[in-house]
C-alpha cells in the first residue's frame, strides 16, 4: 500500500488549488448571484440538474433555497429535476436518457426561470439538451463545470468552470461555489 500520509497531503493540495482558482471566477460567480435575484425577485424560480454527483449536488442546492441556507426566510422556488425517479425513468424509457432533464424544462420552464446545468466534464447530452430547451423558453442559463468546460461553457449565459481535471476536485469545488453564491443571494433578498 502506498504512504497514506503523502495520499492524504496529495489531495488536500490539489483541492486547495482547486478552490483557490475559484477566485477567478468571482465575476461569473457575481452574475449568478445577481441572475439568481433577479429571477427569484420577480416570480421565477430555479431548475437545476446533472448526472452521478451533480445530481447530488442539483438537489442539495435545490433544498438550500427551498429550506433555508443560513437565515429564517420565506421559501424560494428551486427543483431539482433529478430527483423524480418516476419522471427521470419514463422519459428515460420513452423518450431515451439524453431527453431527461430537457422534458421537464419543457414542461416547468417560463420565461424569467434560470436552467442551470451541472457538469465535470461539460459534455452530458442530457444537460446541454435541457440548457438548450431552457434557453428556447427564454430562460438565462448557468453553468457549472471543471476546467476544460465542454460545451457547457459556451452554451450557458453563466459559468463557472474550476480549474481541474479531476471530478472529485471539481465537485469539492462546485459546492464550495454554491454555498457562497447561496450566502449572497440570501443576503440580498434579505434587505428587499
Amino acid at each position: 500500500m502506498s504512504d497514506p500520509a503523502s495520499i492524504i497531503r496529495d489531495r488536500i493540495e490539489a483541492h486547495t488549488t482547486a478552490v483557490r482558482g475559484l477566485e477567478g471566477e468571482a465575476a461569473s460567480i457575481s452574475a449568478i448571484i445577481e441572475c439568481l435575484v433577479t429571477a427569484l425577485k420577480s416570480g421565477g424560480k430555479i431548475l437545476l440538474c446533472g448526472n452521478g454527483g451533480s445530481a447530488a449536488d442539483a438537489q442539495h442546492v435545490a433544498a438550500e433555497f427551498v429550506g433555508r441556507f443560513a437565515k429564517e426566510r420565506a421559501a424560494w422556488p428551486a427543483i431539482a429535476l433529478t430527483a423524480n425517479s418516476s419522471t427521470v425513468t419514463a422519459i428515460g424509457n420513452d423518450y431515451g436518457f439524453e431527453y431527461i432533464f430537457s422534458r421537464q424544462v419543457e414542461a416547468l420552464a417560463k420565461k424569467g426561470d434560470v436552467v442551470v446545468g451541472i457538469s465535470t466534464s461539460g459534455t452530458s447530452a442530457n444537460v446541454l439538451k435541457a440548457l438548450e430547451e431552457g434557453k428556447k423558453r427564454g430562460c438565462t442559463t448557468i453553468g457549472m463545470t471543471g476546467k476544460n468546460g465542454g460545451k457547457l461553457r459556451t452554451l450557458a449565459d453563466i459559468s463557472i468552470s474550476v480549474p481541474s481535471d479531476e471530478t472529485p476536485r471539481i465537485q469539492e469545488t462546485h459546492i464550495l461555489a454554491w454555498h457562497i453564491i447561496c450566502e449572497l443571494v440570501e443576503k440580498e433578498l434579505a434587505r428587499a
